[in-house]
């Protein structure tokens, strides 16, 4: 199908892109990569009056070292945090869920902000972000505001981005020689995922000193299998060991249930996929 007819606005800087969606209010969608907005526009499932195209605005790409932490741009594609040293040396995690995010093609036009905004719960990106303890910066009319992982996240394809307002960048704060892995059960390749779990681990003399685990599709929003974290924290890197801890990763979840699985069978599946992470991060 083709989209109704819309104006198209391509501002060149973040100021005039906010001043878009502060004249055209709730009439304006913003498009980034494009992945997500470009099928929904074509089934005429959303109509919007205005697009605004952020592809155009250099301040909002890029990935940089700022201390304590990698900054990673809102419309820095998929394929290059995936290949970036910076996200490989201190966030590996996040390098490791961008390899497995649907096909090369998307991964070159997609964007990383665009696809967290999205907040589509069965999405490869908001797990990892949240095991990692990422902030997200948020611009609008009022200045820009930084909004904690946990709360950015707010219900299905919903986030704490207020209307006039657009996610700038990513903190995410370093994890430099921690184990990772990206776990991800699928039936058919570059499928949004049934189930996955995203793993960071710091490991000490064959124990895990801490870790942090992120589930996908588990939920409305990505959850943090926190129960899992505090089961593994001091616990020997063994088969035993985490096959316990693993086993309370369904805990306090509310998986849907579709065409791909019952929500029984998600609770069983994250607990698998749960162990292998787990063991592969820490290199077991």
């Amino acid at each position: 199908m083709i989209p109704t007819p819309f104006e198209y606005v391509a501002p060149t800087t973040l100021d005039e892109a906010l001043a878009a969606l502060a004249e055209h209010g709730d009439e304006a969608k913003v498009i980034a990569g494009g992945q997500s907005l470009l099928p929904v526009l074509r089934m005429r499932l959303n109509a919007p009056e205005v697009v605004v195209d952020l592809g155009g605005i250099p301040a909002l790409r890029g990935i940089r070292d700022d201390g304590d932490a990698i900054v990673i741009g809102a419309m820095t594609t998929h394929h290059d945090v995936h290949h970036d040293p910076l996200v490989h040396e201190h966030a590996a995690l996040l390098a490791k869920a961008e390899e497995h995010l649907a096909d090369a093609q998307v991964r070159h036009r997609g964007t990383f902000g665009g696809a967290l905004a999205h907040a589509d719960p069965a999405g490869d990106l908001g797990a990892p972000v949240l095991a990692l303890g990422a902030e997200f910066v948020v611009a609008g009319p009022s200045g820009s505001r930084t909004v904690a992982g946990s709360d950015f996240f707010v219900g299905l394809f919903e986030t704490a981005i207020a209307e006039g307002e657009l996610l700038v960048e990513v903190r995410v704060p370093k994890h430099t020689g921690w184990g990772a892995h990206y776990e991800k059960f699928v039936r058919v390749a570059h499928q949004w995922p049934i189930v996955a779990v995203a793993v960071a681990v710091r490991t000490e003399g064959g124990t895990i000193a801490e870790a942090r685990v992120g589930l996908t599709n588990m939920g409305s929003t990505p959850l943090r299998a926190h129960s899992v974290e505090e089961a593994l924290a001091g616990r020997p890197v063994t088969e035993d060991a985490v096959r316990e801890a693993a086993a309370l990763a369904a805990e306090g979840t509310n998986p849907p249930s579709d065409l791909n699985g019952q929500a029984d069978y998600r609770r069983h599946l994250a607990g698998v996929l749960t162990r292998r992470a787990v063991l592969a991060a820490a290199g077991a």
